[in-house]
């Protein structure tokens, strides 16, 4: 029994980056696509009745001019703290430290961009 536990550790291990990945999606999709969008392009259901429009996550222009802590600080504190809209509401009580990194590189994979300076 015991020998099957370092069977399930190692698969969990090799599963790695590609769980985190698939539970940024999963994250994405439960928290992010009512103002973003199903395709990242910030044409999300709640569009019509925000007076900000949401960020194109798409927009690979854009997104590049982001760096990885920028993002990862506006999706745990909101919006208003990086000057940005008080509609980008702040995670830090719903989401961890680790999947808010792992959403920042599912943005990344969203806008086939690299991080800003």
């Amino acid at each position: 029994m015991r020998g099957l536990g370092i069977v399930f550790i190692a698969m969990a291990i090799l599963a790695g980056p590609r769980a985190a990945a698939e539970t940024a999606k999963n994250n994405y999709n439960a928290y992010c696509v009512q103002c973003h969008g199903l395709r990242g392009n910030g044409m999300g259901l709640n569009t019509d009745e925000m007076s900000v429009q949401p960020r194109d996550h798409s927009d690979a222009k854009s997104m590049s001019g982001r760096s990885d802590k920028e993002l990862f600080k506006v999706i745990k504190e909101g919006g208003l703290a990086i000057s940005k809209s008080v509609l980008m509401p702040a995670w830090k009580d719903v989401l961890s430290d680790d999947e808010i990194n792992d959403l920042v590189g599912f943005l990344r994979d969203v806008c086939k961009c690299t991080h800003g300076n």
